[in-house]
């Protein structure tokens, strides 16, 4: 078993995305990172840049992840930290009436189930590690109060992406009360409105390498940090 840790972060298949920056920051702090994504040549060509590890994953896939949880056993004999980074679905300007149901099964199947199946399949290489992490990557729309993007607002145009984010912030709580009393902490992150496409910026988004900081912190936590909370900045949001 490897003394580094290693670090495994999904839905990473673009340069402007999350998955990227937040693998890049926990590189050069010294973690073995491995990044994937359903393409996985994609994949690949990231992580040449940034000096990690590729492998192509489908997370809405039990034999794609069942065969990564060994290849990671054989390889490595531990998981330190699990970024639940995948997902889309973002249907701005969807109404709950009129939403494709095919497309809601495949939003909650990805956003919600795909983390679900990452968690319990790499529970028992997390349970290997001196403090193992989990970050569920979520969002303000998935939260009651949240004061510009949550569901109690008018603003809150994403119906079926705030339900998968939603029920992946109460994934996050669930978790962390059957994993009492282990080394592993699990948190639901928001990174905020982040610049991960070109113009958004321009629209009050804030820089990427700025938006994964509250990733990395909760990836990061010391022992006795926080498990089963819901962050932005680094501070507690509600739900």
């Amino acid at each position: 078993m490897t003394s580094a840790r290693i670090d495994l972060i999904t839905g990473v298949s673009r340069e402007m995305g999350l998955g990227y920056e937040t693998a890049r920051q926990l590189a050069a702090r010294g973690d073995q990172v491995i990044i994937t994504a359903r393409n996985g040549k994609a994949a690949e060509a990231l992580a040449r840049n940034i000096g990690v590890q590729a492998m192509e994953l489908d997370v809405t896939q039990d034999w794609q992840v069942k065969r990564l949880a060994s290849d990671l056993t054989s390889r490595f004999g531990k998981l330190d930290v699990l970024i639940n980074n995948a997902g889309a679905y973002f249907d701005m300007g969807n109404e709950p009436l009129s939403a494709d149901m095919n497309f809601v099964r495949e939003a909650f199947d990805t956003n919600l189930l795909g983390a679900w199946r990452m968690i319990k399949a790499l529970v028992p290489l997390l349970r290997k590690s001196e403090g193992a992490r989990i970050v569920n990557v979520s969002s303000g729309a998935g939260s009651f109060t949240d004061p510009v993007f949550g569901l109690a607002h008018r603003s809150n145009q994403v119906p079926v992406y705030s339900l998968t984010k939603m029920a992946l912030n109460g994934l996050t709580v669930v978790l962390a009360r059957q994993l009492e009393g282990t080394l592993i902490k699990v948190n639901a992150v928001c990174p905020g409105f982040v610049a991960t496409y070109p113009g958004t910026a321009e629209w009050g988004a804030i820089p990427v390498a700025e938006g994964v900081s509250g990733i990395v912190w909760a990836a990061t936590l010391p022992n006795d940090g926080p498990s089963g909370g819901f962050f932005r900045d680094k501070k507690a949001l509600g739900w």
